[in-house]
């Protein structure tokens, strides 16, 4: 294999584990964050919209968490028809997406869906009891809270056919590649 492929796949590889790693500490710093604006609301008490910035943090880290996994997802099928297709032997990604496959919903939960769903609970009804302010605005927390279980449900969704839908795209990517390596024959 060439240098340049080499270095491209160390780099890919690293890629990958970096924003793994950082993936799990944005969810852990994303629900800290939360609890502690959680804490300062509950102890100032105060109106209802105030359940809105701890919501916005933890929306803010789902949303970071989501495109950091969905990036390593991307990068993990650009691996796999890059260069395990040219490999004789199984390699790495298409030994995890087999794997995902033949196992499903067997281990962690690379989204923390249920620590967001549940921390956005926690934000929701313990607060509303306690803060005070006009019948509207509780109505605005709560459909901006179910706004956002929605978009964690819908988005664990996506994940989860995601690394299908990315190999084919890779793999059209790779033929329509070739393709445009052929010269045409004219005579």
């Amino acid at each position: 294999m060439d240098p340049v492929k080499i270095e491209e796949y160390a780099a890919l590889r690293a890629t990958i584990r970096e924003r793994g790693t950082a993936r799990v500490w944005l969810a852990w710093a994303g629900i800290v964050g939360w609890a502690t604006i959680v804490s300062v609301v509950a102890s100032i008490g105060g109106r209802t919209l105030l359940l809105l910035p701890p919501l916005l943090v933890l929306a803010a880290s789902f949303e970071g968490v989501f495109a950091l996994h969905i990036g390593v997802e991307r990068v993990g099928r650009y691996l796999q028809v890059v260069y395990e297709s040219a490999a004789s032997s199984l390699q790495w990604e298409t030994a995890a997406m087999n794997f995902g496959r033949q196992f499903p919903a067997r281990g962690s939960d690379p989204l923390f869906t249920w620590f967001f769903i549940l921390a956005t609970l926690a934000n929701l009804l313990p607060l509303a009891w306690l803060a005070s302010g006009k019948p509207g605005d509780l109505t605005i927390v709560a459909v901006a809270h179910l706004a956002f279980v929605i978009r964690i449900i819908r988005a664990r969704r996506s994940a989860a056919g995601q690394r299908a839908r990315d190999l084919d795209r890779f793999r059209q990517l790779a033929r329509e590649h070739a393709d445009e390596q052929i010269p045409s024959r004219s005579a």
